[in-house]
């Protein structure tokens, strides 16, 4: 339960983080994610950008290494941002969308190489996360 962002039963409040303006703009125009990757290693969406085109293409394992470094790129970025390990990561705060189809990307990345226990540690982690974070990516 929650007013205006508070939870009441005592719960961690949700991490926001900060927007990376100079890569975000770069992708939003069109740079491929490779360059924008190279010139910005921490920036999670690249590499979550770079996972997604590797599934697309049929590069389960591919897509599976740039979302592990999405992953621990977002993990960096969240602990900066006072995460503790647990606790909200809202979906609807653009910031974090990057890492949260990181996230999303190895799941299923993980679930196409039979590695279960991966799969439904990272599914447990997207819904404790956000759980709108699966039907914006598969609507």
């Amino acid at each position: 339960m929650s007013i205006a962002g508070q939870d009441l039963l005592g719960g961690p409040p949700p991490t926001y983080l900060p927007d990376e303006t100079e890569p975000r703009l770069l992708l939003e125009r069109g740079t491929p994610a490779v360059e924008v990757a190279a010139q910005f290693p921490t920036h999670s969406a690249a590499w979550a950008d770079l996972a997604f085109e590797a599934y697309d293409r049929g590069a389960v394992i591919e897509s599976y290494a740039y979302a592990r470094v999405g992953y621990h790129r977002g993990l960096d970025a969240l602990r900066r941002n006072g995460w503790k390990g647990y606790g909200p990561v809202p979906w609807a705060h653009a910031p974090n969308q990057g890492f949260l189809r990181a996230l999303y990307a190895l799941g299923r990345a993980a679930d196409a190489i039979d590695e279960t226990d991966e799969a439904a540690r990272i599914s447990q982690f997207l819904n404790d996360s956000d759980p709108a974070v699966v039907a914006a990516l598969t609507s």
